[in-house]
């Protein structure tokens, strides 16, 4: 991996590209892109499932901006709850006060939330729910009489964020390299990619998620149970192309988690908020882990906002004495952002977005499984909205591409040819290159067809062109 694939539009001399080129520094970007003659694509406005460039040209959205857009583009009524709500109070913290929008949703995330996952620390987004939890298990451990649990157990690939804690909890090696040293006890095991499993495991699913469960267990033996305090894992896990869990797989590491003492994370920033079909992505999978990191589809990116959801037992010991936990933020619990996310989730509830994810979630499937009669399509996979298709040279071996292969596949040809054909999604390579896609929550038939349709041509030419 070397950085996210690039969106690059025709040349031209819009003023407000060359602003972006000279003074916004893009995140995830290789600026020199834009010095070479690229144009900064500028988006100027959503609607439903699409948005617009400020060329006028329309384009499907089929990453949700960024995994967040569930209730879909141009929904007035969260533009006016975030205004109703700054009329009202614009802004307080939740540093040893609270404010109604902040305790509502607190409430209505604990009742979406699996078990006894019922005390809400909010955040401003996903890498510091992430944060948030690993800090949290490290304090609670010490304040149970177990201070040396503080190691955390993550799988390879996985993305978990970019705060320093949660790097080192991601397992990308190319997106660590430039920060280290990092914060220590980050342990890596192998992640859920039946399509990559291990030759004996390639025809027994339950099997393969058995053995990599196992691994977990391993992970523990091997570092010392009296070390490791927490297991982060995705549901689906989204780098490397969406790899959902294994038939038993989750019921596994619950039972590992439960043997060693070790709190199970789910961290579902991207499964969460009707992704998956769910408010959260464990309730579909029947699995109760002991914290959620949640965040995007929250507000449906409206307004930013994440949150840890810690099970009572977490929150015990700070029940009592001068015992705190010592970690905020400023924009945690944002009065704007909660209003937004009530009225996000009231939009969810009176739409039905979560059974209109179980609904065609099938359909959704078996459209983009008719892809597989291309020879540059190996796999795909996902769950609910959330899928990837993954690239290779020989279907038969399974071959994939060289680094050099890659490049020029992801970034010289498809990321481009993909967005000129009116579809913005993402063309990646964390693992093996894959397209990822992960549309608004509101589409139907209709849609899938025209994300299929498009994938069509551009993989085609893309395979014609190697």
């Amino acid at each position: 991996m070397t950085t996210t694939p690039q969106f690059v539009s025709e040349p031209g001399n819009d003023s407000l590209a060359d602003k972006a080129r000279d003074h916004l520094w893009m995140h995830f970007t290789r600026h020199s892109t834009y010095y070479d003659g690229g144009h900064v694509p500028i988006i100027v406005k959503g609607e439903g499932a699409y948005i617009w460039d400020d060329q006028g040209k329309r384009y499907f959205d089929g990453l949700s901006g960024l995994f967040v857009v569930q209730a879909g583009h141009g929904r007035k009524e969260l533009a006016e709850a975030a205004a109703k709500q700054a009329e009202k109070l614009a802004f307080f913290p939740i540093w040893s006060y609270a404010h109604p929008a902040a305790i509502e949703l607190a409430e209505r995330l604990a009742h979406y939330a699996p078990g006894d996952l019922n005390r809400v620390f909010f955040t401003s987004g996903g890498g510091e729910a992430v944060e948030t939890a690993w800090k949290l298990a490290k304090q609670f451990f010490k304040m149970t009489g177990k201070p040396t649990k503080y190691k955390v157990i993550s799988r390879s690939i996985a993305y978990h964020g970019t705060p320093q804690g949660a790097l080192s909890i991601t397992g990308i090696p190319p997106a660590k390299i430039p920060f280290e040293p990092l914060v220590p006890g980050g342990v890596k095991v192998p992640n859920t990619n039946f399509y990559r499993a291990p030759e004996e495991y390639r025809t027994d699913e339950k099997a393969f998620g058995l053995w990599a469960a196992n691994r977990i267990a391993e992970a523990i033996e091997f570092e010392g149970p009296d070390s490791v305090a927490a297991v982060f894992l995705e549901p689906v896990q989204n780098s490397g192309g969406c790899f959902p869990p294994p038939p038993g797989y989750l019921e596994r590491v619950r039972e590992i988690c439960d043997e060693y003492d070790v709190l199970m994370v789910a961290d579902e920033t991207i499964t969460s908020f009707g992704r998956i079909g769910d408010m959260f992505a464990m309730n579909r999978y029947g699995v109760t882990p002991d914290i959620i990191t949640c965040a995007k589809g929250m507000t449906s990116g409206y307004s930013p906002l994440g949150a840890m959801i810690a099970s009572e037992r977490l929150f015990e010991p700070f029940k009592h004495g001068n015992n705190a936990f010592l970690h905020g933020y400023t924009w945690g619990g944002h009065p704007v952002s909660a209003a937004v996310a009530m009225a996000n989730l009231d939009i969810f509830e009176r739409e039905g977005l979560n059974q209109n994810v179980i609904n065609n979630e099938g359909a959704f499937r078996r459209t983009l499984e008719k892809l597989r009669d291309l020879p540059i399509v190996g796999d795909v996979r996902g769950a609910g909205y959330f899928y990837g298709i993954e690239l290779v040279k020989d279907k038969v071996t399974r071959e994939t591409f060289n680094e050099e292969e890659s490049e020029r596949l992801l970034r010289g040809f498809l990321s481009k040819a993909l967005f000129d054909n009116g579809l913005y999604c993402r063309a990646d390579d964390r693992g093996d290159p894959v397209v990822q896609l992960a549309p608004p929550l509101i589409i139907g038939q209709p849609e899938f067809d025209e994300i299929e349709q498009i994938l069509r041509g551009v993989l085609t030419e893309a395979w014609s062109i190697l």
